[in-house]
């Protein structure tokens, strides 16, 4: 892969084999970002764990504190009283039939997270083929399916993310903006990296965080030393 001329020259402000603790990883995560937007800043964590065993799975959903800095458009399929508690919530698109047949019929995909009522998943469940590859499908686990919707809606727009592994048991997830500085981002990475630890399946041996790397949208991945890492 070419690397363009900023993305060169902030890989040689490091050495890309030393192991950072979160705080000097941050900062230099922060240090070699040069993109003139405000970049997200990701973490991916790779478990010691086999995804492909139903035991093994880590996956669930957590608030972070300082929120991910990015505008969520929430749309909630619900019916009767929950209509209007997800309006006051701040959901942008509440309603149930008629997103359904939009998504179905147009494709139409023009929100961020989707949360509906227990009642109403055995006509979502129909959209899994459309939602579950790209990561949209409402799931208990991440809060998404709930009979309390003005609070998943109020979630959602705080700052609360979805962690799953990916087939090569590695979890990617958006920690906050560049613009957030070192303290906040490192207060969300914690916050996450302590909801994983806490997830860890009892069917687990051996090494629980085998590697940990932070980056910008655009800047170099800065590795973190996993056992800096309370598991």
């Amino acid at each position: 892969m070419k690397h363009g001329k900023k993305y060169n020259a902030a890989v040689k402000l490091y050495d890309k084999s030393v192991l950072f603790d979160i705080k000097d990883a941050l900062d230099m995560t922060l240090k070699t970002s040069s993109a003139k937007f405000d970049e997200t800043v990701e973490v991916h964590v790779k478990l010691g764990v086999d995804g492909r065993h139903a035991d093994q799975q880590v996956r669930g959903a957590i608030v972070l504190p300082n929120g991910t800095g990015k505008s969520v458009r929430v749309l909630c399929i619900c019916k009767g009283d929950n209509v209007k508690a997800a309006e006051e919530a701040g959901a942008e698109f509440v309603g149930s039939d008629e997103y359904i047949q939009k998504i179905q019929s147009e494709g139409w995909m023009d929100f961020d997270v989707l949360i509906t009522s227990p009642d109403m998943m055995g006509m979502v469940g129909r959209l899994g083929k459309v939602l579950g590859p790209r990561g949209l499908m409402p799931n208990p686990k991440a809060g998404t399916v709930t009979p309390d919707v003005a609070k998943a809606i109020k979630e959602a727009k705080a700052g609360k993310i979805e962690y799953r592994l990916d087939k090569t048991n590695i979890i990617h997830c958006p920690i906050g903006k560049v613009s957030f500085g070192a303290d906040k981002l490192q207060e969300n990475l914690e916050t996450l990296l302590g909801a994983i630890v806490k997830a860890k399946p009892a069917a687990a041996k051996g090494q629980y965080i085998r590697s940990c790397v932070v980056a910008s949208t655009m800047g170099p991945g800065v590795r973190i030393n996993p056992s800096k890492i309370a598991q």
